[in-house]
């Protein structure tokens, strides 16, 4: 099974037990710069899960260009850390590389010690919002020897490769591209010119390491900023760094200051294998695609059908280190997902923090949290199917516990149902099909339509108890909330009912605005006919824009605070609001709902009453957690616990974490 997926390949002589790369993600595990325990006991997880190669990074070649990559290997007194942890990965049996890094213009300066960041011209950088200096001639002689220099520590060090970064809008790519790269002297200019640097960080690399050393490039295959270099540009780009010296070219998508999504989950699965297909067209060494790359038939068709020569499992081995064990014994069921909802990872980063995962309480936690069996097993009641439920049940059962799982709904799943009901939210789903499969595989007993009273629990009288009773929504006390025509969302998003023309959402959070979405995309094409009516040209594009975004319903969402989607992570948040905006939605802001009455709702806003009527009114307050069961069983003298949203309403992580972390500590 996935037999081009886990046949070995060899790069410049160097054979991979299979073609599953980790790549180089940020994880802040110091603030020091320097390896740790977290950061051994995480790689060797991913090596021990199977991956053949384990890239870590990035990694900074000096302190002026090191941005949030945190580890450095600017200087000789690291190197015996490295040589313990290509140790880590290499006793695990996978090949150890190393990601090379200069941030450029995207470094911050109260990263760099208040220096002012360094690039090829002096261009405001909207990421790290700071205006860098225009790096001279001795600038570019230093940072090329820097670069290889910190290659030959990195061989030293043990690792089997090493990768140079010129993606994501980092250094080197902002040499290559018009939009930064402003010069007028031989490092700027013509395409030629733009290409000068990064080649000529390559060549010198090659040359310091030998000519026996596998040595790749992470590139972006479109940078998809306006003005720069696109897929039509890139192959030339990979031919280039194929004739310095690369032994292998690392194919992403675009900057991290695109407005083309690059990670979430409204990118499709593997969308980006195209870039890599382009790339390896053009060159004749191996390729590797990267971005959304979930499930191992997504990862196996990119193999077997000539996008790429090996694929990067980033998010995904974060998710489930193993991911390529389970996959290569038949056991793709088994694997935890990764839903691309960075919570943990991607919003992290963005926010200074140490990198875990949302879906998998071990992740990131490996050097704290163990799951041991017990030496005395308990009878635990677990009531409440949703993540935190199911999670607690799961860890449980690994320690040795007697378990058995209560649900009053007809299937597990609690609220991801509701979550996942929006448009490109479908991914959500992927933890019902894990943890059904974890039900199975463990015989868990498993009760549904059965609601738990505390009667029932005083007669079942349990060891230990567990209650994951979920939340309800939250109604604000407006007046008419209970009128014909007005629903919650978790109504609409649950139960999809009919809906009128004009819909107003009361609540412009998260849920709020998912709920806007998935009303204003009722009744517009979707994927299979878009691709139908373009294929034959039956409409126009302008046409097939609209049909794609203008649906049944007109859609204005009411948020009282100055600013809609509050509560949702910076790497999510644009996006949503993109869409919005694509979909036409009104969004008013400072807008407080007084009453809702026959279908008028009258609001108030800049000191304003207005008035407007609609069709279909939902309420989309966010909700408020539910302790009808809780509080009654405080009186039967049975040990327990809460965890999910009947403790708070709060995110994915919550509940999983949260039933982990209330399973490990019954004693």
């Amino acid at each position: 099974m996935y037999r081009y997926l886990f046949s070995p390949i060899t790069i410049n002589g160097l054979e991979i037990r299979n073609r599953i790369a980790y790549p180089s993600l940020g994880l802040l595990y110091s603030y020091d710069s320097k390896l740790n325990d977290r950061y051994f006991a995480f790689f060797k997880e991913r090596a021990k899960g199977g991956a053949g190669i384990i890239t870590v990074g990035p990694v900074g070649i000096d302190d002026v260009g090191v941005g949030l990559a945190a580890l450095t290997i600017a200087m000789d007194e690291v190197i015996p850390s490295f040589q313990k942890l290509t140790r880590i990965i290499k006793d695990e049996g996978a090949r150890a590389f190393i990601q090379l890094f200069h941030a450029g213009a995207y470094a911050y300066p109260f990263l760099i010690n208040n220096q002012q960041p360094i690039a090829p011209s002096a261009v405001y950088c909207n990421y790290s919002k700071t205006t860098p200096r225009e790096m001279t001639t001795d600038d570019i002689e230093q940072v090329k020897h820097a670069f290889a220099d910190a290659a030959v520590r990195a061989v030293e060090a043990g690792f089997d490769g090493v990768e140079i970064i010129a993606s994501a809008g980092y250094l080197l790519t902002q040499f290559l591209s018009p939009v930064t790269n402003q010069r007028t002297d031989d490092y700027g200019g013509s395409f030629e010119n733009r290409l000068r640097f990064p080649t000529e960080v390559v060549a010198l690399t090659r040359e310091k390491i030998g000519p026996d050393v596998p040595l790749s490039i992470r590139m972006a295959g479109n940078d998809f900023v306006p003005g720069s270099n696109t897929d039509a540009e890139t192959p030339m780009i990979a031919q280039a760094y194929e004739a310095a010296g690369v032994d292998v070219i690392n194919v992403t998508g675009g900057w991290h200051v695109t407005r083309v999504p690059q990670l979430p989950m409204e990118l499709p699965r593997a969308a980006y294998a195209f870039l890599a297909r382009n790339i390896k067209n053009a060159v004749s060494v191996p390729v590797m695609a990267s971005n959304r790359i979930a499930d191992p038939a997504s990862a196996e068709g990119i193999i077997r059908d000539g996008y790429a020569d090996m694929v990067n499992l980033g998010r995904v081995l974060i998710a489930d280190p193993e991911w390529p064990k389970k996959a290569f014994e038949g056991r793709a069921d088994e694997i935890r997902p990764c839903v691309a909802c960075s919570q943990g990872c991607t919003d992290q980063i963005f926010s200074g923090q140490p990198v875990f995962c949302a879906g998998n309480p071990l992740s990131g936690f490996e050097h704290e949290r163990r799951i041991t069996r017990t030496s005395a097993p308990k009878r635990i009641m677990i009531v409440g199917a949703g993540l935190g439920g199911l999670e607690a049940a799961l860890t449980a059962h690994l320690m040795g516990h007697r378990v058995e799982l209560y649900d009053k709904d007809s299937d597990i799943g609690g609220q991801m149902w509701i979550a996942g009901a929006p448009p490109h939210k479908q991914e959500l789903l992927e933890f019902i099909r894990f943890y059904r499969a974890m039900i199975r595989k463990y015989d868990i007993p498993l009760f549904l339509n059965t609601e738990v009273n505390a009667d029932m629990i005083r007669r079942k009288n349990p060891d230990y108890l567990i209650i994951a009773e979920g939340a309800a929504p939250l109604v604000p006390p407006i007046e008419g909330k209970d009128g014909p025509g007005v629903l919650n969302a978790w109504q609409v998003l649950k139960d999809n009912p009919p809906l009128g023309r004009r819909v107003a959402v009361i609540g412009g959070g998260s849920v709020g605005l998912e709920t806007a979405l998935f009303v204003a995309a009722k009744g517009t094409i979707n994927p299979e006919t878009l691709y139908f009516l373009f294929e034959y040209e039956a409409e126009t594009p302008e046409r097939l824009r609209e049909l794609m975004f203008r649906g049944t319903s007109t859609v204005t969402v009411f948020e009282m605070l100055p600013k809609a989607g509050k509560d949702m992570g910076r790497s999510t948040r644009w996006v949503i609001m993109d869409k919005i905006a694509r979909y036409g939605i009104d969004v008013k802001t400072g807008a407080r709902v007084l009453s809702i009455k026959n279908g008028i709702i009258a609001w108030e806003q800049n000191g304003e009453i207005a008035l407007a009527g609609f069709d279909s009114v939902i309420i989309a307050a966010g909700s408020q957690p539910v302790r009808t069961l809780s509080e009654a069983v405080a009186a039967l003298n049975i040990p327990y616990a809460t965890v999910g949203d009947c403790c708070a309403p709060g995110k994915i992580n919550d509940a999983i974490h949260g039933g982990f972390l209330a399973a490990i500590k019954i004693d």
